[in-house]
């Protein structure tokens, strides 16, 4: 597997994961990515931001994330507090392939998320979730993400982790 940029021309398959993901949040009975977000414009944007990542295995993409090196305008309040005030990744939009669920393809994406963000110096991970999106909080969990309080998204409070990698 390899982690790596997606390029705009992959743009249409990172939709297609996205759509089932939100499609998985509908009927987990989650109101999660329900109202238009994120939408095939999202993907393009991250893309052409340098913020879209692609994990790779045989050319086929797998799975999706959003990484964003550097400051999180959301994350700036907290009802909570932050583990540590260093640099850090925020990780958005992670989407699984829904051929690839269930064979801890996710689980593998943050940890190569983790190498690269130890390539590029950057010691902390950020990420937020909704309460009920119960698959994302068993892999923070499992990973060691410290739950560090609630942020505020689209007016709607999301749970906020944060992971030292040093």
């Amino acid at each position: 597997m390899n982690l790596r940029l997606a390029n705009i021309n992959e743009a249409d398959a990172i939709w297609d994961i996205l759509q089932d993901a939100i499609v998985q949040r509908k009927n987990d009975g989650s109101d999660q990515w329900q109202n238009g977000y994120p939408n095939k414009q999202t993907v393009i944007d991250d893309i052409t931001k340098g913020l879209g990542y692609v994990l790779v295995e045989k050319d086929q993409i797998i799975a999706y994330a959003a990484i964003i090196f550097g400051e999180e305008p959301t994350y700036k309040e907290i009802k909570g507090k932050w583990l540590s005030d260093k640099p850090y990744a925020a990780i958005h939009r992670v989407a699984t392939s829904e051929v690839h669920k269930g064979k801890g393809i996710a689980t593998q994406l943050f940890l190569m998320i983790e190498l690269l963000c130890l390539s590029k110096n950057t010691f902390s991970i950020k990420v937020d979730t909704n309460f009920d999106n119960k698959q994302m909080l068993r892999i923070l969990e499992k990973l060691n993400y410290t739950y560090c309080g609630d942020i505020f998204f689209s007016g709607a409070s999301r749970m906020a982790f944060e992971k030292l990698l040093k």
